[in-house]
């Protein structure tokens, strides 16, 4: 049986074609479409229910020294209001989970992990925590609502002061008022646009829907579902656990070095990932220039060589053509390399490009 969040009436109220998705009935698209959904977002504001994502609470006086054991990145400089990215890695240096970090304040961090690990990551740090640190999962006690695209600040402004929203992004503000309903207000988007994350109380959640909804009207706010989600997320690059990660791809191969930080003294995986060394394979942009559509789990060749496995694919609306990314040998990740994706049979003709596909202009 899948759960429910606490917006599944209001999904079908706006049209929500509801589908399960880790473990939950979510919508997957409203009436408008996907490429309605995701145009919006680029060029005006969706809203998403993301209340299905996990959220666990770090407490306690280790509660640092535990996430830097747990964590590949290094949170010892972090200050109130700060958000971090992480990859969670296992002892062979595969990546357990990618989640985010919110120092609340000193010995208090608020952590945000994937849906469908949810469970799979609470254990896992219940069963490697050290002593003197609290873990508890809050989940089923959190509504998390995203507003995204070049028109949230507009919005949102409508419903609360400017001081209660974050600027920089990967920064939040805790116990704010938005509508009257105590938030954290954070700014780590998962759509390469502008916007805003919103986390409440889970039973608070449709009336701040609803208030969203009503003070968008007049710049074109949408409610959007886990499709525009994925097309969003794929046309800006950001890799996606299951597809550009798992537990036998380390961070390093799918680009995360930037939040895999081998100067710390240890972590989970940090052995494994140095004895691997320099990764010979690497995250790469795949750009269609053939005919047809590369999705996941396709084969890369060059030159008549395999050199690879695509992780995700599909057509981007905003850019008007069909994208991948792909995991590939090192040698071949240069910009401009050919290549072809083995799709059912047919070899689609496509050219490395740099990544991201989609960077907004500020």
């Amino acid at each position: 049986m899948e759960c429910k969040t606490t917006l599944y009436d209001t999904h079908v109220k706006y049209g929500g074609k509801m589908v399960p998705f880790a473990g939950f009935l979510l919508p997957v698209q409203y009436g408008t479409g996907v490429i309605a959904e995701h145009m919006a977002v680029r060029t005006a504001c969706g809203l998403f229910d993301v209340s299905h994502m996990g959220e666990i609470l770090c407490e306690g006086e280790a509660a640092l020294d535990n996430l830097n054991h747990l964590l590949t990145n290094d949170f010892t400089s972090m200050v109130d209001g700060q958000a971090r990215y992480s990859p969670m890695c296992n002892e062979e240096g595969g990546v357990v989970d990618d989640l985010i970090v919110y120092k609340i304040r000193d010995n208090h961090y608020f952590i945000v992990v994937n849906a469908s690990n949810k469970d799979k990551d609470f254990a896992w740090m219940m069963a490697h925590k050290l002593p003197g640190a609290e873990l508890k999962d809050i989940s089923a006690g959190v509504g998390q609502l995203a507003l995204q695209g070049p028109k949230a600040e507009e919005i949102l402004l409508k419903l609360t002061d400017k001081e209660n929203l974050p600027v920089k992004y990967y920064t939040c503000l805790a116990d704010r008022p938005v509508a009257g309903i105590r938030c954290i207000v954070s700014k780590t988007g998962y759509t390469g646009e502008d916007g805003y994350e919103l986390y409440m109380e889970a039973g608070k959640a449709p009336e701040l829907f609803e208030a969203l909804m009503e003070a968008g009207k007049e710049e074109g706010l949408i409610p959007c579902g886990l499709g525009a989600r994925d097309t969003l997320r794929l046309e800006a690059a950001m890799p996606l656990y299951g597809h550009e990660m798992d537990d036998t791809i380390t961070p390093l191969e799918t680009g995360l070095s930037f939040a895999v930080k081998m100067k710390k003294e240890d972590f989970i995986g940090k052995a494994a990932i140095e004895a691997k060394g320099e990764p010979t394979r690497v995250r790469v942009g795949l750009k269609v220039t053939g005919r047809g559509i590369i999705r996941e789990h396709e084969t890369v060749y060059a030159n008549g060589e395999e050199i690879g496995i695509t992780t995700s694919g599909t057509h981007v609306p905003y850019l008007k053509c069909p994208v991948a990314m792909a995991l590939v040998k090192k040698e071949y990740a240069v910009p401009g390399t050919k290549a072809e994706a083995d799709v059912r049979g047919r070899r689609i003709e496509a050219e490395v490009v740099p990544l991201p596909f989609y960077k907004r202009t500020k």
